[in-house]
């Protein structure tokens, strides 16, 4: 688990005080126009115990973080940062909103401001409250299926119409053992009746004491030909601290194991070849891929010797950036499923017009791309990691269906 230094969070903690002065002296324009004395102390005295009790919490939280039990370490990290964000950016949207309206002379005229500029920076504060409240405790489990047709002239004919599922990045960690959370999701999968199912890396934040009891909830996704794994980034431990090499290894086997227990075949730099009526495909799975400061565990070449003969081939390859980097151009890959992004769990979505702040990291982040018939595509996460929630960028489970020209 990522650790910050003591400066970042004094810093954040002087971020927030700063932030809730201003906001409570604009509070005060609020709070001069109700008549109960004791209501206006009551919202002080609440407002600075809330302050106080977040940057006391947080560095509390630092402070004893090494001497707290991991398990309980993580929830409360979560929980912290779901807290400070729902606190932070509404904040500072009143404070932006009300000191803009307050010192422009071209909107309202300043018998009106009494009135209205405390009313319109209430809402511009509430609403992304309200909005946050809802992408944690709704959105992040408000699962969608993104339907997606992709046709192919060197797909065997023996193949067309085959349908794939892909799921990416569960950080079952994040879940905290509410195995009925991802109930929903599981029969959504199901009832797609796939052929395979393709995972995408990602399993856990860290450790494998995440997976405990997963296997009864995991182990009920069917598909009718096979179920495929790959890992991501966050699957090796490396952003932990171990005691020994041995511990690490030892978690990192457990990990690998438990895709055998819920039947799920993990393609380690391999290959698997499908026949199905003298055709065959290939779909090859790498160990991950990124541009650093992320590890480049993964050997395409290895796997792509393994499935030299076979003219269609699906990758599963953790981070997009593989695609560029070492696919487009470079092999006859027809078809790469990554993950990685979580489309930063939060965008916009207009139509068919979809951003986020995270495409300014990832030229591919979400969605599909096709540049000269090779296409990727990026599944935006089911589940989520940091803030506990998702804005405009729900969790996805994706059905590919494959089609033929030759048919």
């Amino acid at each position: 688990m990522r650790s910050h230094s003591i400066y970042k969070i004094l810093l954040l903690c002087f971020a927030i005080l700063v932030i809730d002065a201003l906001a409570f002296y604009w509070l005060q324009s609020v709070t001069h126009l109700m008549s109960s004395q004791v209501l206006v102390t009551t919202i002080n005295v609440v407002f600075w115990l809330f302050t106080i009790g977040l940057i006391t919490a947080i560095i509390i939280l630092k402070v004893r973080l090494d001497h707290v039990a991991v398990k309980k370490k993580q929830r409360l990290i979560s929980s912290l940062y779901g807290l400070t964000v729902s606190s932070f950016i509404p904040k500072i949207i009143f404070v932006v909103v009300i000191s803009i309206l307050h010192y422009s002379n071209y909107i309202i005229s300043e018998k009106q401001s009494l009135i209205i500029i405390p009313l319109i920076g209430l809402i511009a504060g509430f609403l992304p409250f309200f909005v946050i409240a809802y992408a944690i405790f709704k959105s992040a489990y408000h699962f969608k299926v993104h339907h997606v047709t992709l046709t192919f002239r060197q797909l065997p004919k023996a193949f067309n119409g085959l349908k794939i599922i892909q799921i990416s990045d569960l950080h079952l960690g994040s879940f905290n053992y509410r195995y009925h959370l991802l109930d929903k999701a599981i029969k959504k999968i199901n009832h797609e009746n796939a052929d395979y199912i393709c995972f995408t890396g990602d399993l856990v934040n860290n450790y494998a004491w995440e997976l405990e009891g997963w296997e009864n909830t995991l182990g009920k996704l069917k598909a009718k030909k096979g179920k495929y794994a790959i890992l991501g980034n966050h699957d090796y431990g490396d952003y932990s601290t171990w005691q020994t090499e041995q511990e690490k290894a030892a978690n990192f086997e457990t990990i690998k194991q438990f895709f055998n227990t819920i039947n799920f075949k993990l393609l380690l730099n391999q290959a698997d070849i499908i026949e199905h009526n003298t055709d065959k495909i290939a779909i090859l799975g790498i160990e991950n891929w990124g541009n650093p400061p992320f590890k480049q565990y993964g050997d395409l070449q290895k796997a792509l010797h393994q499935a030299e003969a076979i003219p269609f081939k699906i990758l599963l390859s953790h981070d997009p950036t593989h695609w560029t980097e070492e696919v487009l151009d470079k092999t006859n890959i027809a078809l790469t499923l990554s993950g990685h992004t979580h489309g930063m769990q939060a965008g916009i979505r207009i139509k068919k017009k979809e951003w986020s702040p995270i495409k300014y990291k990832h030229k591919h982040w979400a969605g599909l791309y096709q540049v000269n018939g090779q296409y990727l595509y990026v599944n935006r996460g089911l589940g989520w990691l940091g803030f506990p929630g998702r804005v405009g960028m729900r969790p996805e489970i994706t059905c590919i269906e494959l089609k033929s020209t030759t048919d």
